[in-house]
């Protein structure tokens, strides 16, 4: 090791369990919650989907929930920091889940520009009667070629600058004053909000019909492995595991903290929030049904279709229309903030981690860079193309690849699992126990294997886009950037690291004193 190693400033610590739980919570409870569930429910089974959604939860969701606080706890560190020290190798997939995290960051900061921009235009209804026309022409302004371009929209750089201030701002700040107080900010903020759109939606004529529409079983849909494998889907992206957010985050926690209950109340405050968006998104469009005489299924829909379309179409319709629009846009504006913070923070602790760094510095040099990639590439004409491809790919052959990657490694491969077991049922108010173990090792790999095997099979047949993007677009900028996340991991593992912490970590020692703090004694 060289003497120019850096001595890596200690490590910050959550001051409260709670702040913890509450972070978590943020970032699990992102955009996906509020404009993707609803719909998903929707489409596959309806009131029947929340069986297997339940079972996904109880057998996959909450189990990778404890295998993250684990493997983050016991090793003390960013996801490549803690692995490394788990495996020495598998620090690499640890890189990649950073690498991940810097690709959702780049566009993810666009979402929330945009939804900061729908607030404002609420309150004017700025999109007038065209909410479509609006969307991708005035605001966003797309160029008719589905190509990747670098024609800049004014009206968009403002907002995306804005949105990067407050993040880096946030982060810089460190973990009690930074990440905790914002998170005790906006969730509150977010919650009240949303109750808002709730409660008003409910009154909404026709809304009764769009809840019979969400809540009608079909029971059919069970015998479907479609069905299930989009119910563990939901699970799987929506509680932010599998792309190193948890290890962070739990790398922040006391020695004595209760890792199992903290899971438990971060999985089922996840799931009541999105089961609430569903109430309240569908109640919503019962009352837009009714309006325009058609049948709910001609209104349902997810994603940018139905935040940016489908709900200014509503909010021009509705009573109070403008408090609505309000409430929703400011409600995605605070979940897109929450969960864009915990993203940010896995990239930069993963470069201060590796060298050494303090906070402010690995802000300034990892945060601002990122900060112009994403609007030199995202407040183009051509931003919503670079969005759409990379959302798509990233989440199927980053995030998901690289959380199967990680279980088979760590289960099967360097089997630390029994040891992670252990650590779980000392620091926790009910014990993991050998069900736990079995899960990680068997069942969650299966059922990510086969979701993984069922996307690349889907996007191997059929073009991501149904032919509108070129092969060279998808090769280039969806799976030539999944194939470069794997190289680039590498090559970050490769490079020497400047903090002793991260090389000279003791397994035996570790097992001390962990053994030490279980027992309530303080080293």
């Amino acid at each position: 090791m060289s003497h120019a190693a850096a001595k890596a400033p200690k490590r910050e610590v959550f001051n409260s369990r709670n702040y913890f739980i509450l972070a978590a919570i943020g970032s699990a409870v992102g955009l996906g919650n509020i404009w993707r569930f609803p719909y998903v429910a929707y489409s596959e089974g309806g009131g029947a989907f929340i069986v297997p959604y339940l079972v996904a939860l109880l057998s996959a969701g909450i189990p990778l929930l404890f295998f993250e606080y684990a493997i983050g706890h016991r090793y003390r560190g960013s996801s490549p920091m803690a692995l490394r020290r788990l495996g020495g190798w598998t620090e690499a997939l640890g890189w990649w889940q950073v690498l991940v995290c810097f690709v959702i960051a780049i566009y993810y900061a666009a979402i929330v520009a945009w939804a900061a921009m729908y607030t404002w235009f609420s309150l004017s209804q700025a999109w007038g009667d065209d909410p479509t026309s609006f969307l991708y022409g005035e605001f966003l302004q797309i160029a008719d070629a589905t190509t990747i371009g670098f024609d800049f929209v004014p009206q968009l750089v403002l907002p995306m600058v804005a949105v990067w201030v407050i993040i880096l701002i946030v982060i810089s700040l460190g973990v009690n004053k930074g990440l905790a107080f914002a998170n005790l900010l906006f969730m509150p903020l977010l919650l009240l909000m949303f109750l808002l759109l709730v409660g008003q939606s409910l009154f909404l004529p026709g809304a009764m019909d769009g809840l019979n529409a969400l809540f009608t079983p079909d029971w059919s849909s069970l015998g479907d492995p479609s069905v299930w494998a989009a119910a563990y889907g939901q699970i799987f992206f929506s509680l932010s595991v599998g792309f190193g957010i948890m290890i962070t985050y739990a790398s922040y926690l006391k020695r004595r903290t209760d890792l199992t209950g903290s899971g438990l109340v971060v999985g089922f405050s996840n799931s009541s929030f999105e089961l609430l968006a569903g109430i309240g998104v569908f109640a919503a469009l019962g009352f837009m049904a009714q309006a325009a005489g058609v049948g709910i299924n001609d209104v349902a829909a997810g994603g940018l279709g139905l935040a940016f379309v489908a709900f200014p179409s509503l909010i021009s319709e509705a009573p109070l229309g403008t408090l609505m629009g309000v409430a929703f846009f400011g409600s995605l504006v605070m979940a897109g903030l929450t969960s864009m913070i915990s993203i940010t923070e896995v990239v930069i602790a993963g470069v201060r981690d590796k060298l050494g760094l303090s906070k402010p510095v690995a802000v300034a040099i990892v945060g601002i860079p990122m900060a112009v990639i994403s609007t030199t590439l995202l407040a183009t004409t051509t931003g919503l193309y670079f969005l759409d491809i990379t959302d798509h790919f990233v989440n199927r052959f980053g995030i998901l690849a690289g959380a199967f990657a990680l279980i088979i490694a760590v289960a099967w491969i360097v089997r630390k699992l029994p040891q992670l077991q252990h650590h779980l049922d000392r620091f926790s108010s009910f014990p993991a126990g050998k069900v736990w173990m079995w899960v990680m090792g068997l069942l969650v790999p299966v059922v990510l294997g086969y979701i993984l095997y069922s996307e690349i099979s889907d996007n191997v047949r059929e073009p991501y886009g149904g032919g509108d993007y070129s092969l060279a677009t998808l090769g280039l900028f969806g799976w030539g950037m999944s194939g470069a996340l794997i190289v680039a991991a590498i090559l970050l593992t490769l490079l020497p690291s400047r903090n002793k912490k991260m090389e000279e970590f003791d397994e035996t020692h570790n097992e001390h004193e962990i053994a030490a703090r279980a027992e309530g004694v303080t080293q």
